[in-house]
Formats: C-alpha cells, sequence, structure tokens
C-alpha cells in the first residue's frame, strides 16, 4: 500500500489520474506502477515482468526503484508493507 508520495505530480496522478506535472508519455506506465506499488502486500508481490525492481542502495533508508521509461524511475522506501516517500527521479 502507498503511504506517501513525495512527487507532488505522482500524488496528482495517483488521485485523479491525470497530471501536468508528469510527462504525458510516462502516465500511462507511472499509473500501472503506482497501482502495483498500492496494492503489494510484500517486495515479492513487485517483482513482476516489466517492472526491474531493484534496490538503490545509494540511499539511506535504503530505496527500491522500478523501471519507468529510458532514465526514468519510480523510487521509494518499503517498511512494514507500505511504501513511502514514493518519487518520480530521471537518472543521469
Amino acid at each position: 500500500m502507498i503511504q506517501s508520495l513525495s512527487h507532488k505530480g505522482l500524488k496528482e496522478l495517483f488521485e485523479t489520474g491525470k497530471s501536468a506535472k508528469v510527462r504525458p508519455d510516462l502516465q500511462k506506465r507511472c499509473l500501472q506502477i503506482l497501482d502495483a506499488i498500492h496494492h503489494a502486500e510484500t517486495l515479492d508481490d513487485l517483482k513482476l515482468p516489466g517492472l526491474r525492481l531493484h534496490l538503490d542502495s545509494r540511499f539511506k533508508p535504503v530505496r527500491w526503484r522500478v523501471d519507468v521509461n529510458g532514465p526514468w524511475r519510480i523510487t521509494f522506501e518499503w517498511q512494514d508493507g507500505e511504501a513511502r516517500k514514493v518519487d518520480l527521479v530521471q537518472d543521469h
């Protein structure tokens, strides 16, 4: 379940299904990922084809990453079955 969203555009997209703060070509994929994260009870529930769930140990506390498109990723912290600080980031 998603507990909190850091990215204002993702929050708006998650709540309304659209957002001017998330690129139009990323919105459908972001919604699919947010839905998967929201319904996940464990991290294993997110080990789906195409999501490429992986650990990003550069951060403390540790964050998990899911591929959106190209350099875009959705990142989040996972604690007690909840995703926290869900964010949309661009890798450089």
